[in-house]
Order: C-alpha cells, then sequence, then structure tokens
C-alpha cells in the first residue's frame, strides 16, 4: 500500500502546515511505517495515551514532504502493538519510553527501562496509575549495558553526574587505548513529570509547561504546543502574530549558534572564539529585550499570538545590531576556516556520513550537516515561512567541521529571516482570544527549532483540561548518532564531537 492510498483514508486534515490525521490498526502500523520509510519519510514522535485506566491508544507523528501525518492506533485488549525500531531506529527508544510511562509494550527486541530507573516500582506507570505510588526502598537498577569483549577492551563511565550546570546522562564507552569501539548511552535521570504535570493544567496555560522542556528552545515548544491547540480551536493567526514568532524563533536559531560557535572553539583550544561569541551572543540579548521586552523568550508565544508586541524603537536597534553581527561573524568565521588547529581538530571527526544519517533518522542541523533535507520551515511551512523564501542550508561531509559549518551558514539565514521580517512585519493586532477546544479533539504542532523539528500532540479533556500533551525533542532521533560519530574516535575528542550535536538531556526527562 502506498502512502497515497493512506490518504484516502485520512480522518481529517488540520490547517496551516497540513497535518493529516489517518486511523489505523496495530497490525497496520508496521506497514504504514515501511510505506513511509519507503517514500523517504521519518518517525517524529510517537507516544501512548490512557483513557480507561490503562493505555490504550498509540500515537505516532511521521513526515514525508510534503506529507505529515498524525497517526491514531486503537490498542487490542492485549494492549501490544508491533515494534518498527527496524524500520525506524530511533523508535526503539521511544518504544521503550511508551512502555516505562504507559504500560504497553511493542513487540520491539530491547525491552530495557529506558526512563524508569527504578524511580517508581516496575509495575507502577505515570501516566496511568493515580495515585502514584512510593518508590521502591532501593532506587537502583541493574541496566543490562552491552559488553564489548577482547584483548585490550576496557570501560570508561563518563556521568550521570558532570560537572557544573550539565544536565545529567551516562556515556558508556569501550576503548582499547583511547580509540572508541562503542559507546552506549542512558538518559532520562531527573523523572520531572512533565507529561503527567500537563494533565493537572488548563489547556489555555499549557503553553508555559511546553517552553520549559527544553529551556534554549522555548519559543519552538510553546509554538508547538500553541499551534496544536489553535488547530483544535480552528483559530486563524492574525498575520502579524505569525511573524512575530517567526521572528522570536530566528532570533532564539541565532543565539544558540552564536553560543555553540564559541564553545565548539573553545572545546578545540581556541579560548579567543569563545570570548568573541559569547560578547555577540550578549549583545543579541540586549537588543532582543528592547526588540521584544525580554533576553529569553519563556512565554513570549501565547495563544492566538504573542504577549507583547514589537516595540518600533526596538526594531531600529535590532537592524543595527544584526548588520554589525553579520561584519563580526564574518571576520570570525574566516578565521576558524583558515586556523590551522581547529581544522585538524574539527575536520573528519564524529563523521555520520549521508547513509547512515538517512538510515538512523538523522534530523536537524545535524542530519543537514550530513546531507539529510528536512527543514520543516521548508517541507511543511507554516505561515509565515511559505512568504520568506528561507534558502535550506546543508552540507555533506557530516563531521564536526560540517556542523559548525552549517551553523555559520544557517546563521547568516536567519539574519537575512530577520532583517526580513523587521521590514515587513504586518500591521493589525499580535494576539486574538482562543476558545477551549471540545473535549476529545487531537491536535499537533511541528516547528523547526534550532536543534531539528519540534513535535506536541495534544488531546483536549473535558471542562477546558488537558488529557494529554506530549512534546518530542528531535535529540530522541539524534542521541543515537552521537553513538555511531564517536566510533574509531579518541576518547579525549568526545566533548568536541558531542559538542557539535549539542543535543538536549531535558528533552528525554520528561
Amino acid at each position: 500500500m502506498s502512502l497515497v492510498r493512506w490518504m484516502t483514508r485520512a480522518t481529517s486534515t488540520q490547517a496551516g502546515a497540513a497535518v493529516t490525521q489517518l486511523l489505523v490498526e496495530p497490525r497496520e502500523w508496521r506497514e504504514l511505517a515501511q510505506d513511509v520509510a519507503a517514500a523517504g519519510g521519518r518517525l517524529l514522535a510517537l507516544w501512548g495515551t490512557n483513557r480507561v485506566g490503562q493505555c490504550d491508544t498509540l500515537h505516532a507523528v511521521t513526515v514525508a514532504p510534503p506529507r505529515v501525518l498524525a497517526v491514531t492506533i486503537p490498542l487490542d485488549a492485549d494492549g501490544g502493538y508491533p515494534g518498527v525500531e527496524d524500520v525506524f531506529p530511533s523508535a526503539s527508544r521511544m518504544q521503550r519510553a511508551v512502555f516505562d510511562l504507559c504500560g504497553v509494550r511493542s513487540t520491539g527486541q530491547d525491552t530495557r527501562p529506558w526512563l524508569r530507573h527504578a524511580a517508581w516500582p516496575e509495575d507502577a506507570f505515570p501516566l496511568v496509575a493515580n495515585p502514584m505510588p512510593a518508590p521502591p526502598q532501593s532506587p537502583l537498577d541493574d541496566y543490562a549495558f552491552v559488553r564489548v569483549e577482547g584483548d585490550g577492551v576496557h570501560e570508561i563511565a563518563v556521568g550521570p553526574v558532570h560537572a557544573g550546570i550539565i544536565e545529567p546522562g551516562h556515556f558508556r564507552f569501550s576503548v582499547v587505548g583511547e580509540k572508541v569501539l562503542r559507546l552506549e548511552e542512558r538518559l532520562g535521570y531527573v523523572h520531572k513529570g512533565i507529561e503527567r504535570r500537563f494533565t493537572e493544567l488548563p489547556i489555555l496555560d499549557g503553553h508555559r509547561l511546553a517552553a520549559r522542556v527544553s529551556g534554549d528552545s522555548a519559543v519552538a515548544y510553546a509554538w508547538s504546543y500553541c499551534q496544536a491547540l489553535e488547530r483544535m480551536a480552528g483559530t486563524v493567526l492574525p498575520p502579524r502574530a505569525a511573524w512575530l514568532r517567526a521572528l522570536a524563533l530566528e532570533l532564539e536559531r541565532i543565539a544558540n549558534h552564536l553560543g555553540d560557535l564559541g564553545a565548539l572553539g573553545n572545546d578545540a583550544g581556541f579560548a579567543v572564539g569563545l570570548a568573541q561569541f559569547s560578547r555577540l551572543k550578549e549583545h543579541l540579548l540586549r537588543a532582543t529585550e528592547q526588540a521584544l521586552g525580554q533576553r529569553y523568550l519563556l512565554d513570549f508565544v501565547v495563544p492566538g499570538g504573542t504577549r507583547n508586541d514589537f516595540a518600533p524603537a526596538g526594531a531600529t536597534v535590532l537592524d543595527e545590531y544584526l548588520v554589525q553581527l553579520t561584519d563580526e561573524v564574518t571576520a570570525l568565521r574566516g578565521i576558524y576556516e583558515e586556523h590551522t588547529g581547529l581544522r585538524d581538530r574539527f575536520a573528519g571527526a564524529g563523521t555520520v556520513l549521508p547513509e547512515l544519517a538517512a538510515w538512523i533518522g538523522l534530523v536537524g542541523l545535524a542530519g543537514r550537516a550530513s546531507g539529510q533535507l528536512l527543514d520543516l520551515r521548508v517541507d511543511a511551512a507554516c505561515a509565515p515561512y511559505a512568504e520568506l523564501n528561507l534558502r535550506r542550508c546543508t552540507r555533506q561531509d557530516g563531521d564536526v567541521l560540517a556542523r559548525v559549518t552549517l551553523r555559520f551558514d544557517e546563521l547568516s539565514e536567519s539574519v537575512r529571516i530577520v532583517r526580513r521580517i523587521l521590514r515587513a512585519l504586518p500591521p493589525g493586532n499580535h494576539s486574538i482570544t482562543v476558545t477551549v477546544p471540545p473535549a476529545g479533539a487531537v491536535g499537533v504542532g511541528l516547528i523547526e527549532a534550532w536543534r531539528g523539528p519540534v513535535v506536541v500532540g495534544l488531546e483536549a479533556g473535558p471542562d477546558g483540561s488537558i488529557l494529554r500533551c506530549h512534546p518530542q525533542d528531535p535529540s530522541w532521533h539524534n542521541w543515537p548518532a552521537l553513538e555511531h560519530a564517536i566510533i574509531g574516535n579518541i576518547v579525549p575528542d568526545f566533548p568536541l564531537i558531542n559538542k557539535s550535536f549539542n543535543l538536549s538531556y531535558s528533552g528525554h526527562d520528561l
């Protein structure tokens, strides 16, 4: 069955970047996944929903440009469903997370816990149990890491506690000398309870929690949540509101790229790069505050539009700074490209070739640095991106150098987009009222954050409550790629390679 034939079974289509809702039986889920993969598509999200005291529904979001499918899979009485980890490798951890949180198991072979860490009883599931039972007396479990054996092979365990403010994550290296043979990750140590907390909030307030799933992507998460809510409520945004959201999203992207370029220079022993890019980021945050009222744009995106309008005086300040930023970034790019020491550290390190990237399902910036074209701003564009003529940036080499170069490319393109928005910002209201959607309404939001596609699945409960909200970070797809990227490299290069991906720990800790 081709994707075209699946389209004939669509139950509805949501406005904006077209999201087709589709109802399939568990036995059909695997066939659909294979057809999406055959069309060059990706699995973006997978989660379960509890309606009757147990997980009775599985949800998935796939994209095969220009088609976005929001798939609903009613589960049988036994609750099982076919695993698709051989079709989409990133599905393995998602399927394990569905079991840890909801108690429904796929047919996938890897049944190790992914999020539980013995923080709650083995037979209790946070999105089903009410109230949650007390944690077990011994909050430790014997996690079955994959062992590598052979002459001279030994293990290096890093984390989960890291230096400074880095969130917890465990990395188990199998090495010979300093060369890495295998890396295995384990994440999800904090147990923030975000998905359960959503169900305790009014649906018109959930955007504030969404913005805090992964703080460096606050605009993207809040916009994705509001997009899902507005689709459910049938809200049509004022053009000015959509353009202001795009302005905020691109400023968030620029700020993160500036921070990463400095940190990558520092990890390669070029401390002046960190100093210069940190200075540029600080000035950008000051200009952002003058234009939009906040340095970091938590809670800037709200249902129906934005919390603040644009300060006219701030437009001049921001535009003038972006001209200065362009000149300084161009000069720093030249230094990075000509610096022998940086090129020696960047080139060939942490390579993920396009063929491997396609198989893993690498997305976002890291994917585009490995020849993967997907960018939701182009391939599933919501307003106003269809009008902004965004130039897609890609590289093929898939190493640290490619990911650094792509950051420079995307930073320049985002500056161009922001300056265009400043000149063409439509008049009118920056927000309108959003009505509470009816109970049972389901919506999906998709936004291309600086790291990659952010997905929020939202389902309305009675009386303006949230029955289920699932935020999916692009890091779910890209953390497995890091395990491949480090193979054959030396242990001291891991911080540099890891930083070149700069994935979210927080996005896993739901």
